[in-house]
């Protein structure tokens, strides 16, 4: 096996981080991507307690467990959105606080950076690992973005309005990466619906706008791309380097009774008229021995997270059999040129004189 088998936290943040170790060690997983919310990673507690760190070490190794990850995504989604009363349900009280737009936008860059410090602290501190510090931490999230509500273009919508969207992203997101490149934390934008880069034209345009800011890649999630029709295997050899963090998840699509589009018909996960939804991994119809093949090319090698949804199946269930098929689809990379020993001289055989 030549990668981790990560769970991401996110979707099992109903459980406290002291049950959900020895599960996701019963369901096959080697290590955990961290959500910063539940009880699972305390951005704050992490940025300025070292026992705290250490107590996250320690439970994590009792049950043999790594971590490779942290992930702020609701944070995140804060720094350039636009804000409304759907926000509260999912920021901090201290990112809420009086729920004025511009003033959540700040206070959500803010905390971002925090996590950044906390990722630093947290991966510095990962034992067994005397060069953690000069390793660069990855911290995985969205962006938000200013202009997502404006996606379908009509009334026209000019260059303009998206030149300054992006130009707000940037604003937003460069004293973000400057502080993560002080603290040699990578972000990771996972590409998705919502956020300033949701294809390769936009993540490729959003790159841009920061400047190809060296701390600024991306978390690779096929799931997001495949129902949109966007080529997700293209997408790993496009970024190459800048894919920092690599989530699998499974979609379908084409599905459905012909009434509700790739824009979801205001309909909830499950819906039988949906054209597309969510799978447990290997029922879907993302091809993962393609995924795998691309990142070996790129030379990725870090963890594969499963980010575990599938509103038809028993998460437990689902995660066992996700964590299976991961590994029984990765391999490691071909070390020898296979067709190198064809090219190979014969040595002659050497035959001792007989003694008779």
């Amino acid at each position: 096996m030549s990668r981790p088998v990560t769970l991401f936290t996110g979707q099992w943040a109903d459980l406290p981080l002291e049950k959900l170790a020895p599960l996701a060690k019963r369901m096959g997983y080697d290590g955990l991507e961290l959500a910063c919310w539940g009880d699972h990673f305390d951005v704050d507690r992490a940025a300025r307690d070292a026992a705290y760190v250490r107590q996250h070490w320690e439970l994590l190794g009792d049950h043999g467990l790594s971590c490779h990850a942290i992930s702020n995504h609701l944070v995140g989604q804060a720094v350039c959105d636009r804000i409304d009363d759907r926000h509260r349900a999912i920021l901090p009280a201290d990112v809420w606080g009086d729920g004025d737009p511009e003033a959540v936008r700040r206070r959500a860059a803010r905390k971002l950076i925090q996590t950044g410090r906390a990722a630093r602290a947290f991966f510095s501190a990962r034992p067994g690992r005397t060069r953690a510090a000069a390793l660069p931490a990855v911290v995985n999230g969205f962006s938000g973005s200013s202009i997502w509500p404006l996606f379908y273009a009509f009334p026209p919508t000019t260059q303009a309005h998206w030149d300054a969207g992006f130009a707000d992203f940037a604003r937003r997101f460069g004293p973000i990466l400057d502080a993560f490149d002080r603290l040699n934390v990578n972000f990771a934008l996972e590409v998705h619906p919502t956020e300033i880069a949701f294809d390769i034209a936009s993540a490729q345009r959003a790159l841009a706008a920061v400047g190809g800011h060296r701390r600024f890649g991306f978390n690779f999630d096929p799931s997001h791309l495949g129902y949109q029709g966007v080529d997700y295997v293209k997408f790993i050899r496009t970024f190459g380097p800048r894919i920092f963090h690599a989530h699998l998840k499974d979609a379908w699509w084409g599905r459905g009774d012909g009434t509700v589009g790739i824009y979801g018909g205001h309909t909830s996960f499950g819906d039988g008229r949906r054209h597309w939804d969510f799978r447990s991994l290997g029922r879907g119809n993302i091809r993962f021995e393609d995924i795998i093949v691309a990142l070996n090319d790129v030379g990725y090698r870090g963890p594969l997270s499963v980010e575990w949804e599938d509103i038809r199946m028993d998460r437990v269930h689902g995660a066992t059999e996700s964590a299976a098929f991961v590994r029984r689809l990765d391999f490691p990379v071909n070390a020898v040129a296979f067709d190198a020993a064809f090219a190979e001289r014969r040595r002659p055989v050497r035959h001792q004189k007989s003694s008779a």
